[in-house]
């Protein structure tokens, strides 16, 4: 029997596609190529002029750099997979030679590995619950009661619990900044959880996932390389407005005046995007407030050539600094391009070289920057966040949700991974589940509607 067989007719008007993939990020892309390739029709309506979503592999700085989504690991086995299928390898970034951080008021340097190394039993202990919670991570609600006795807490309690030294804890706490690209106060300590157990409760070798290894010819490679392997219907600049869905199909309403039809979509939407989008029926409840409040990734990430400074180097500043963490990656003649970020993007113009400098400047006296490249993600209408680094309840009251779907719309995205939620890894694989989802549904009402009809 083959997947295209039609489902039942109704009285309305037969939907122009099988599948609307709302986006062209990894999710939609992997979801729309998975579709696709078994029969069915897929069209991709993407708000941005390119495909790739919140990752953006861009000139600057006289190189490629990843304005967005960066680096992948082993660890991640969907985005593995996708790499090996396209034959793209990784390539490192440099190990640092010199560590700078701020402790006691003032600047201190010293050797990288021992930094870390202090970061070591306190981390143990605050994610010392990730595989007691999380003990099959890539179905994170599996022992519901446990997400939901851990998921009220934030970040900076469960810190300001573990009762450090003033500078052992100032360290913990702006390391926790950088991975949430936020407050840690109002960032979920299951979603800390939840991602150190995915290394299985290593939360050094979780580190190394998030900033290690890079995708050899950028995040756009592997993109493309998705994209040319689907045979889907992609159309850009194509804002999603409204969405009306039911039992039996869903519509689109996009900011042109165009409506598009299918029997079922899949939004790829992040969280913060879906305050500005009507839907009909409304999301439940649960959903729905989730997308008003939002997630934790509200901070900047930029790229800035330093002058005078040749070897890589790691540095950390105050949490509440505009920029709380340095990465030198690209040694550049008499200088090095280094990657920034910060937990609060309206905190600093992430292109005004002078700002960075002042801030740089602390931890390493001297410092100068001569040009800056970066994003806005928090300002891009079609982002509204970073990384999605969830609040407080997201995990155990809305993210059941969306996984479900409602009706025939469906969801995928880093936002709603079981997986690696906030990373490249979790987009690929929630767009596979869902595609998987409408194939099955997709071929089980073709076996009743041929029950049907003998």
């Amino acid at each position: 029997m083959s997947l295209n067989t039609p489902a039942r007719p109704t009285s309305r008007r037969s939907p122009a596609v099988d599948v609307l993939v709302l986006g062209a990020g990894f999710a939609g892309l992997t979801a729309a190529r998975e579709l696709a390739q078994r029969g069915l029709s897929v069209r991709i309506l993407e708000a941005r002029d390119r495909i790739g979503g919140r990752t953006w592999y861009a000139d600057g700085l006289g190189r490629g750099l990843e304005l967005g989504g960066t680096w992948v690991h082993w660890t991640q086995p969907y985005v593995w997979a996708e790499l090996a299928r396209y034959g793209i390898g990784t390539v490192p970034s440099p190990a640092p030679t010199v560590a700078y951080w701020w402790e006691d008021g003032g600047p201190r340097s010293g050797d990288p590995e021992e930094l870390i190394a202090r970061l070591d039993q306190p981390n143990r202990r605050l994610t010392a619950e990730a595989r007691h919670v999380f003990p099959e991570p890539f179905t994170p609600l599996k022992y519901a009661a446990r997400v939901a006795s851990v998921d009220h807490d934030t970040i900076a309690a469960r810190i300001a619990a573990l009762d450090l030294p003033p500078a052992d804890r100032a360290l913990l706490e702006t390391f926790w900044t950088l991975n949430v690209n936020g407050s840690i106060d109002q960032a979920a300590h299951s979603q800390a959880l939840r991602w150190v157990a995915l290394t299985n409760g290593d939360w050094a070798i979780n580190f190394e996932a998030c900033a290690s290894y890079k995708v050899d010819g950028g995040t756009a490679r592997l993109a493309q390389a998705i994209a040319d392997d689907m045979d889907a219907d992609l159309r850009l600049c194509a804002v999603i407005g409204s969405i009306e869905h039911d039992d039996d199909s869903v519509r689109v309403t996009t900011a042109d005046g165009q409506v598009h039809s299918a029997r079922y979509a899949i939004a790829t939407l992040p969280l913060a995007a879906w305050p500005r989008v009507e839907v009909s029926p409304a999301l439940p409840a649960a959903m729905r407030d989730a997308a008003l409040e939002g997630q934790a990734g509200l901070g900047t990430k930029v790229w800035f050539r330093l002058e005078g400074v040749t070897e890589p180097f790691v540095a950390f500043g105050e949490k509440d600094w505009p920029l709380n963490f340095f990465q030198g990656e690209y040694p550049d003649g008499d200088g090095i391009i280094v990657i920034g970020f910060g937990p609060d993007a309206s905190a600093i113009d992430p292109t005004d070289a002078e700002a960075i400098e002042r801030v740089i400047g602390r931890l390493i006296p001297g410092a100068r920057v001569t040009a800056a490249r970066a994003h806005d993600w928090v300002a891009d209408p079609f982002a509204g966040e970073t990384w999605p680094m969830h609040k407080p309840g997201y995990l155990s009251q809305a993210l059941p949700g969306f996984h479900a779907g409602t009706g025939r719309l469906r969801f995928a995205g880093a936002d709603y991974a079981h997986g690696w939620g906030g990373f490249i890894d979790g987009a690929i694989e929630s767009g596979l589940v869902e595609a998987r989802r409408i194939l099955t549904e997709h071929a089980e009402s073709g076996v009743r509607h041929l029950a049907a009809s003998a």
